[in-house]
């Protein structure tokens, strides 16, 4: 007996042995290997829906860290609320010959708050574990179990977890019972398999032996090259609370009603509205006033709690308060508006994401919520987190995307305004004056407007010194004494800032011979061409469409003139457009240089045109004008 007792126990201590995974980094494929910072060894993601508002997931994951630019992959950084319980947790390090160097305690594991910089109200906490290496390439291996109380989402999957990082296998399943209604999307080919066992059914999907990306220049969004899957619940519950996301329909009408009941004011504050507005004679006038007063007297807080997250704080708290997250200065300015006898809608929006997908409703497409006004003749949208932006412009990370707004009636798709090249413009005039020894004085005077107004706002905010500073060291121009700037916002309610800018260069003028070489574009040039990458794989984007116009004017320095001047140039694509224009008039030469571009998503193959179109313009703005003495 002891004999077959013994047998047994090595004939499991074998299997198990014969089960564990061989984590030797010899043994990746070398395929796996290129432009990699870090390989998912093994991924495995199990999620058990057991009801309405239950269910598990089992989740275990093995990384090799190959170098240190792949150092942000060597932790578990796992999070949970007080509706999710994290619990099981085991974490091993393996070296580079795949042998055990360390089991990791539950003391190793911080448990911390996952306040982010911009939250003081947040429930969010954080499982956290530093995996520390002192040599390159190691595995780290952990698993756990999380269980959840409330299900509005479930967890997505991608096999690429980005750039630099390739995976040798991953996987995902999801069980439920039969009658359990759900919906899932996923990338396009990625096979589904499901299989019925017993009253459960499972959906599993996988990723094999996938090679890793390296970031590419203008790239949009991984999503277009790996594996993912996206599922949702049908019904759902949460928090107290009830839905159903089979539809954008009923997902607004969910919104529609946390919101019951939350635009009451106090009488202070409905007070306060009907002296503001009294003397406004049109509805934009009210909106206007209305708006201003939101900027001046809140602030954004985000709020994190429970439903919290999804429900806005009352209208008449952040009356009290003068603070509230997107969703609480949208629901009090609509409470506002709602005042001053003017109907508005919360627009649920996913800033910097995405539109919302029309044929799939789900919690994660948006994170944020903006308030539009509809009105006779056009609709009005309000971005309420911001104190700056004039009414009515949201800032290009919200436009031009469709979007959740929630009436009575439900949710109903509308789309942003988008706003175009023309609308994105900078236009700018340079003085000047050369010397003979090739120092000059400078006047520049731009205009910026929407999203070029945005991307230069913050100049306004800054510290004197701190903005001296950062006009030095960016000006396209050598400075050689900054002698004034000014920045402002002429009229408050357009999107357009101005900047004037004084001082004296370093030298612009070479010399050959007896001549004077200028470069004739001394304020907007194109530096460098995007860098070439031989086989994309990425799509491709400019952040937004804009268009530039430049006219720059030189005043001679005594005694020259110009013996050679460029022709002028014009450059056209689908990406967009330029073009030069060279004169001399008396004693100055004029130029004068328009880019404009789209922001439309291209596929990666044509990424070569791409650069091509931009490597004539680099030429382009190197032109030079040759100066000779007059006699």
């Amino acid at each position: 007996m002891k004999y077959y007792l013994s047998l047994a126990l090595a004939l499991v201590s074998i299997n198990s042995a014969l089960a564990q995974i061989d984590y030797d980094v010899a043994k990746i494929p070398e395929n796996l290997k290129k432009d990699a910072v870090a390989v998912i060894r093994n991924e495995e993601s199990f999620f058990d829906v057991k009801g309405l508002g239950e269910a598990k997931m089992d989740y275990k994951v093995a990384i090799t860290i190959l170098n240190k630019a792949g150092e942000e992959y060597g932790e578990m950084a796992e999070g949970y609320d007080k509706f999710s319980s994290i619990y099981n947790i085991k974490a091993t390090l393996y070296d580079a010959a795949g042998k055990k160097v360390k089991d990791y305690k539950s003391s190793d594991i911080k448990d911390q708050s996952l306040i982010s910089d911009f939250s003081i109200f947040e429930e969010n906490r954080l499982k956290l574990l530093k995996f520390v290496s002192i040599t390159y390439p190691y595995t780290i291996e952990y698993s756990y179990s999380q269980d959840y109380k409330g299900l509005l989402y479930f967890p997505s999957w991608r096999d690429l977890k980005g750039f630099g990082v390739s995976v040798e296998k991953s996987a995902y399943t999801i069980q439920k019972a039969k009658n359990y209604k759900m919906r899932y999307i996923t990338s396009l080919n990625l096979q589904t398999d499901s299989v019925i066992n017993g009253e459960k059914v499972q959906y599993k999907w996988k990723s094999t032996n996938v090679a890793a990306v390296a970031e590419e220049p203008l790239s949009t969004d991984i999503d277009n090259i790996s594996a993912w899957v996206k599922a949702s619940p049908n019904q759902f519950e949460y928090d107290g609370s009830t839905g159903n996301f089979d539809n954008w329909k009923n997902f607004g009408s969910w919104l529609f009603t946390l919101n019951q009941g939350g635009n009451k004011l106090p009488e202070a504050t409905k007070l306060m509205v009907q002296n503001l507005i009294k003397d406004a004679k049109t509805t934009k006038e009210k909106i206007r006033i209305l708006y201003n007063h939101l900027q001046q007297n809140t602030r954004y807080v985000s709020v994190q709690l429970g439903i919290g997250g999804f429900r806005p704080i009352l209208a008449e708290k952040v009356a009290q308060v003068n603070y509230g997250d997107c969703k609480a200065l949208s629901n009090y300015m609509k409470a506002l508006l709602n005042e001053a006898g003017i109907a508005s809608n919360l627009i649920v929006i996913g800033n910097d994401m995405p539109s919302l997908n029309l044929n799939y409703s789900s919690m994660g497409q948006a994170n944020h919520m903006i308030l539009c006004v509809p009105l006779a003749k056009d609709t009005t949208f309000l971005e309420c987190t911001s104190q700056y932006n004039p009414m009515g412009f949201i800032g290009y990370g919200n436009s031009d995307r469709n979007v959740l707004m929630v009436t009575e009636d439900g949710g109903k798709i509308v789309h942003t305004p988008a706003y175009n090249a023309k609308e994105n413009y900078q236009i700018r005039k340079t003085k000047i004056t050369l010397a003979e020894d090739g120092t000059a004085s400078s006047e520049i005077k731009s205009t910026y407007g929407n999203a070029q107004f945005e991307e230069n706002f913050s100049m306004t905010l800054m510290e004197p010194v701190d903005l001296r500073k950062k006009i030095i060291e960016e000006s396209p121009i050598p400075v050689a004494e900054l002698i004034s700037y000014k920045y402002a916002q002429p009229d408050k309610t357009v999107p357009v800032l101005t900047e004037e800018i004084n001082f004296k260069t370093n030298p612009l003028l070479t010399k050959g011979g007896d001549k004077l070489f200028l470069v004739i574009n001394q304020v907007n040039r194109r530096e460098s061409v995007p860098l070439k990458v031989e086989v994309r794989k990425t799509y491709f984007a400019v952040p937004f469409s804009y268009n530039d116009d430049d006219e720059i004017s030189y005043i001679l320095p005594k005694g020259y003139n110009v013996e050679f001047i460029p022709k002028d140039i014009a450059i056209s694509s689908e990406f967009g457009s330029y073009s030069a224009k060279f004169s001399v008039k008396d004693n100055m030469i004029v130029y004068s240089r328009t880019q404009a571009m789209n922001n439309k998503k291209y596929p990666p193959e044509k990424y070569g045109e791409y650069v091509d179109f931009y490597k004539k313009i680099y030429q382009a703005d190197k032109q030079k004008a040759v100066l000779a003495k007059t006699l």
